[in-house]
């Protein structure tokens, strides 16, 4: 959104182009170029006075007074939600306002009314927040771009870890011209995804045959497409293989400091004023130390295996071997053997499967079951990018979760019957994080898997389960998930239970000032590389002092709505503590940075594109159309989408002749008026 402009101004120099003014502000509603003049800002955020030429004044008249009260209404329902007005906007949210329009049905009196206010106005803070009234129900939700400020808050920024977050967070620091040093503990890129036969000490660690869940239209960088002869389910191998195209092409790797760890990252003497970090690294048995502006914690969340052998009694007198899905490598090791994989989530599921192929039974154990979803969906389209669009967003925001859950789930039980397999848990599709499988069907089906309940205790050679049943076993496999902290922040942030209070998953609420962030700490719907991109742009812009954070207040009470919402709709697990939905924390992002798709603007102005970025796939260079970082290649990479998911399935061409009716149509009208008169004949 434009600068707000003084009422004096205003009075001045008006509209230059002759027109009324609020049609000017719509044709400025594109974020402010980076080099361009700004008002000064500190980069305090604590709350400030609210200039004079920032307050809302409408018109004394009937209309302009009724929608003064809508807009109290709207604070106090705000405050009431636990929305904060004051986040980074004079009025804060409108969206509690919005949900009583949209139920009552009251929407043409809205549009009418927010027009007038928007023609009496006398304020640009009053007709910015009018305008976004007006577009909420085009957009979703209603996006005030954070007010740009003048100024350089960081220079030098140390990126802890060069996975894929890293290699993001150093281009996202170029770009914002910040200089990055990422510290990569290990010999090379990759992090999570880079298959090694050992595993190393605080790194995550995978198993040979792993395959993303994610297609690759939805995973890849949103300037920088995965080619369109890769898999759109890419093997561990492609992936690394694309990582090194993105840093060879932006060259990152020069960035990179190989073969060193962080030792400990605590805050200069003088944090409060200057926001700066000493770090303090190790590499080849030497220790270092430097005054770094910023951090980005890039380590992810899949470092520590969770092993709670304290809720299994009798582990410690098991004979047998057992292991946590982190140090799974391959099913050499379970030829012939009775195995047990403890755990249902996409770990567990893709283990059992794997082990099948050479144990000699393999029994899955779960607690609460759980609903599978498969890699291809409708038409033979990759799953998610048939479910994650922003027609389908709406509408599970229009639709109850019950309607939302019960389409789905008669969907899933239309592939199989969930009940019959012994999978059906007690909760609902949309309160767990999905597990993505295509072959555990077959594999129950043909007896190679047994699905069995909870164990309740374990003897020297057997498990004994919940329902009373005993199985002898060789092998246990643990996939209970992963447990994440940071000791190298000497208490900069506190994890408990996997539990940690960051403002929209990135920043501690609490630090005097805002140049510490943490990337891809999150779980998504969806892909974590776009999120963990989006994330970086903004955090950089943050850094640079072109952006800034709400109060602490306001973030405080948006953390608390976030955990409460979290609590409400999940069961409770380790992996539901973080856990996000792909475009509603994508447009929020986006919304910080600028870089929300405009949709109204789109439909006015390219038609086509508009179409594919509301009834298509949500691929991540829908945030680079506009905004900040926008990057010209975006429309066309959008409109080829479909074209790069169709390429690598067409190694064998088919000729498809267009099928002659059975029955030419002039035959099927005569039949069907001669059965017609007979009808009425014997009538």
């Amino acid at each position: 959104m434009p600068s707000p402009r003084s009422s004096r101004e205003r009075r001045a120099g008006g509209s230059s182009s002759g027109r009324p003014e609020f049609l000017s502000l719509v044709s400025q509603r594109s974020p402010v170029p980076p080099d361009s003049p700004r008002r000064k800002e500190s980069g305090s955020s604590a709350a400030a006075p609210m200039p004079e030429e920032d307050c809302m004044k409408l018109n004394p008249s009937f209309l302009g007074i009724a929608l003064s009260s809508l807009l109290a209404i709207d604070l106090w329902a705000s405050k009431r939600l636990g929305v904060c007005a004051g986040e980074g906007s004079t009025w804060g949210s409108a969206r509690p306002l919005m949900k009583v329009i949209e139920i009552s049905g009251h929407g043409i009196p809205w549009l009418l009314g927010t027009f007038y206010g928007l023609c009496q106005s006398d304020s640009s803070a009053a007709r910015e927040v009018l305008l976004n009234l007006l577009f909420a129900p085009f957009s979703g939700t209603v996006c005030r771009q954070r007010p740009e400020v003048e100024g350089s808050m960081a220079k030098r920024v140390a990126i802890i870890g060069g996975g894929s977050s890293g290699l993001c967070a150093i281009k996202a620091c170029l770009e914002e011209s910040l200089e990055p040093i990422c510290f990569e503990r290990s010999g090379d890129i990759g992090g999570l995804w880079r298959f090694e036969e050992h595993p190393e000490e605080g790194r995550a660690s995978i198993y040979r045959s792993v395959i993303i869940n994610t297609s690759k239209e939805m995973m890849c960088f949103s300037d920088f497409p995965i080619p369109e002869d890769f898999p759109n389910y890419m093997h561990n191998s492609k992936i690394m293989e694309y990582f090194r195209m993105y840093a060879q092409h932006f060259d990152l790797l020069r960035h990179i400091r190989f073969r060193t760890s962080v030792c400990r990252v605590s805050k200069c003497p003088d944090f409060a004023t200057t926001g700066q970090w000493e770090v303090v690294t190790e590499s080849e048995g030497k220790q270092e130390a430097a005054v770094f502006d910023a951090v980005l914690v890039c380590t992810g969340h899949h470092t520590e295996a969770h092993l709670p052998l304290s809720a299994f009694p009798g582990i410690n007198n098991f004979k047998g071997h057992y292991i946590h899905s982190r140090d799974y490598k391959d099913a050499r090791d379970s030829t012939d053997k009775r195995v047990v994989v403890i755990g249902i989530g996409n770990s567990g599921a893709d283990l059992a499967v794997e082990i099948s192929q050479t144990a000699k039974q393999v029994f899955l154990s779960t607690r609460r079951g759980a609903w599978i979803f498969n890699r291809v969906g409708d038409q033979g389209y990759p799953i998610d990018t048939v479910i994650t669009t922003r027609t389908n967003a709406f509408l599970k925001k229009l639709l109850s979760q019950s309607m939302v859950s019960n389409f789905a789930e008669k969907q899933l039980n239309a592939r199989f019957n969930h009940s019959l397999y012994g999978l059906k848990p007690k909760h609902r599709v949309l309160d767990q994080h999905p597990t993505i499988n295509d072959d555990l069907p077959n594999r129950i089906i043909s007896g190679r898997v047994l699905v069995k309940p909870n164990i309740q205790e374990f003897t020297e050679t057997s498990a004994i389960f919940e329902d009373g049943t005993r199985e002898d076993i060789d092998a246990v496999v643990f996939a209970t998930g992963y447990s994440f902290s940071f000791p190298f922040l000497e208490g900069c942030v506190k994890v408990v239970e996997n539990q940690i209070s960051l403002y929209k998953f990135m920043f501690p609420p609490d630090l005097e000032k805002p140049t510490l962030a943490f990337i891809g700490l999150i779980q998504p719907l969806g892909a974590i590389m776009p999120i963990s991109e989006l994330q970086c742009r903004w955090a950089t812009r943050i850094f640079k002092g072109l952006n800034k954070l709400p109060p602490r207040h306001c973030m405080e009470a948006d953390i608390k709505q976030k955990r409460e919402a979290m609590a409400k709709q999940y069961v409770k697990s380790q992996r539901h503590t973080i856990q996000v939905d792909y475009i509603p924390y994508m447009d929020e992002l986006a919304c910080q940075v600028g870089v929300k798709p405009d949709l109204l603007t789109l439909f006015l102005t390219d038609p086509k594109l508009a179409l594919e970025v509301a009834f298509g796939p949500c691929t991540p260079y829908q945030y680079r159309l506009r905004g900040p970082g926008k990057w010209a290649g975006a429309r066309e990479a959008i409109l080829t989408q479909r074209q790069r998911i169709i390429k690598p399935l067409q190694t064998r061409l088919v000729e498809e002749h267009p099928s002659a009716p059975a029955m030419p149509l002039f035959f099927k009208l005569v039949g069907a008026v001669a059965i017609l008169a007979i009808g009425f004949a014997y009538l």
